[in-house]
């Protein structure tokens, strides 16, 4: 169920708590032939989208920006977002790179392994 959307997933356990569609719809705010919808959906296997390891080019700009010793503030009236939305966006790319640093060690391990 990881693979699934927070929407596919909370259809599924409400609908595993025994609720009928009628009252799912409702609580979802849809119709009930689209929850049925998306009952059918998530029964078709998929992978799931591939993780990013990387960061993005506006998480490596905004580290480069608080490197250089700007603030929160400073990098969010340039990019026009919140100081609060910055700090999103620095601590996934800090996550994103040490995702991407231990990706590196799993492939040193098989090579030298």
């Amino acid at each position: 169920m990881e693979h699934l959307r927070p929407l596919e997933r909370r259809i599924a356990a409400m609908r595993d708590d025994g609720m009928p569609t009628g009252e799912i719809a409702q609580r979802v705010g849809r119709s009930p032939a689209q929850v049925e919808r998306i009952l059918q959906w998530i029964t078709i296997p998929r992978s799931g989208p591939p993780p990013q390891r990387s960061p993005r080019p506006i998480e490596l700009r905004v580290l480069s920006l608080r490197t250089a010793g700007e603030t929160h503030a400073e990098v969010g009236s340039r990019f026009r977002r919140s100081a609060r939305f910055i700090r999103q966006v620095e601590g996934l790319a800090h996550f994103r790179l040490g995702l991407q640093l231990l990706g590196s060690e799993e492939t040193d391990r098989e090579v030298m392994g």
